[in-house]
């Protein structure tokens, strides 16, 4: 018995040990990622399991090395608010402070989600010296702007998922790619009341123009808008081909359940569009919302294969959440983690400016593609192909499926037409 009882006291100081040594990193202090986000809407709550998906894989791994020792990640989110109607910008700023001061964010990755929240959050984080990577929401071409013209202020901000001018020139590769297959050339834009909405809607008015489109009209609807037939009558009295959408409030899934009760003879094209990234978005329409194409900015947030990295966080993420990946925000907010483990590791140190050094380095492949950001701007490099920038991500609902249609390097298909539109 006593020979038992000394070998089972063996076994369990051998397993104790071993469990200190793998737990290691759990036992330093952590390094906090606070994460401001508008939590109760798509590109709040996708960024959040995004970043806790990579914090849980990078923990399980040993942590992140910094200087010799290893350490945890350990996440801070705080609902900002910023995507609800009404919520003034000031709500967020607080909601960011709160993070740094209170629960003692080390970075910031995620949003501010609005684009008018993340400008003003901008000298705060100067003020704190933060690194900031945004990850989701934030389509203005204003952010990275901002850094490229005050960088001593602004270095702290770093944008790593893809931004408004870029997303119009990937919608004019296929607008250009339709008008030579079908001869489209009447556009109608449709913009939900914000800012990134408004400015990338008169860019494609401006744009369309331009190229010698016919822009047959362009409507504004404030956000929480629930109807939108007049828009879509207009479309149809002129004879519109494509509606060009630029909305993240869910309301949009209202827009395209009547574009198809109405019969719209016009291929509803989002940029932004937030209830069609989404997986459930053919339930909630009840299938009506068939060949509508809507952007989700990066890949590895629609299925592909767009490098090998994609479809095993895809896979990876469907089993954590029991989703799979709901659109812009998610792969992204994912992959900041790891861009920041790589910085931090490369520095030796949490040092602000040092970090905000390593990642103007960084250079490594992901779930999207190669990740570099300009020196200047901060902005993530993109590219149609995967090798050489971070790539994009276009579908189109399919069959009860979001078919990748572009860009080519990756599509998993080709654009459709609606049967009642003729062609």
């Amino acid at each position: 018995m006593k020979t038992a009882h000394g070998r089972l006291m063996v076994v369990l100081l051998i397993a104790v040990l071993m469990a200190l040594s793998s737990g290691s990193a759990l036992a330093e202090k952590p390094i906090v990622i606070g994460c401001p986000l508008a939590t109760a809407f798509l590109y709040g709550w996708d960024a959040e399991r995004g970043v806790t998906l990579a914090i849980e894989e990078i923990n399980a791994q040993g942590g992140v090395d910094v200087g010799g020792k290893k350490r945890p990640f350990k996440i801070e989110v705080i609902d900002t608010r910023d995507l609800e109607p009404g919520v003034p910008v000031s709500e967020a700023l607080l909601a960011v402070e709160k993070l740094i001061l209170d629960k003692k964010a080390d970075f910031l990755i995620g949003g501010p989600v609005r684009s008018e929240a993340a400008l003003a959050a901008m000298p705060l984080l100067s003020k704190y010296k933060k690194v900031s990577i945004l990850t989701t929401g934030v389509l203005t071409p204003k952010y990275h702007a901002m850094v490229a013209e005050n960088y001593d202020k602004f270095k702290y901000c770093f944008r790593i998922h893809g931004e408004a001018k870029n997303l119009v020139g990937e919608i004019f590769a296929n607008f250009a790619d339709l008008k030579a297959k079908y001869g489209f050339n009447n556009l109608f834009i449709i913009a939900q009341d914000v800012s990134h909405a408004r400015g990338a809607a008169e860019i494609i008015k401006k744009v369309a123009t331009d190229k010698g489109w016919n822009v047959t009209g362009l409507e504004v609807y404030p956000t929480g808008a629930t109807d939108f037939s007049i828009g879509l009558l207009k479309a149809k009295k002129t004879n519109t081909e494509i509606i060009n959408i630029w909305m993240d409030m869910p309301e949009s899934a209202i827009l395209l359940k009547q574009w198809y009760d109405m019969q719209i003879p016009a291929l509803p094209f989002g940029s932004t569009l937030a209830a069609a990234e989404q997986p459930g978005f053919w339930d909630a329409t009840d299938g009506k919302g068939e060949y509508t194409l809507c952007n989700v900015v990066n890949a590895g947030n629609a299925p592909s294969n767009a490098t090998p990295w994609t479809m095993k966080f895809y896979d990876a993420y469907t089993t954590r959440w029991g989703v799979e990946p709901e659109g812009l925000g998610t792969s992204s907010s994912y992959m900041a983690v790891y861009v920041l483990k790589d910085a931090i590791e490369r520095a030796g140190s949490l040092e602000p400016d040092k970090v905000v050094t390593e990642l103007e380095k960084t250079d490594m492949m992901g779930v999207y593609g190669r990740l570099r950001f300009d020196p200047k701007s901060h902005q993530v490099i993109p590219s149609t192909d995967p090798k050489e920038g971070a790539v994009g991500s276009i579908l189109q609902w399919q069959k009860g499926q979001r078919v990748v249609v572009y860009p080519k390097s990756i599509a998993m298909g080709e654009i459709q037409l609606p049967p009642w539109m003729g062609k």
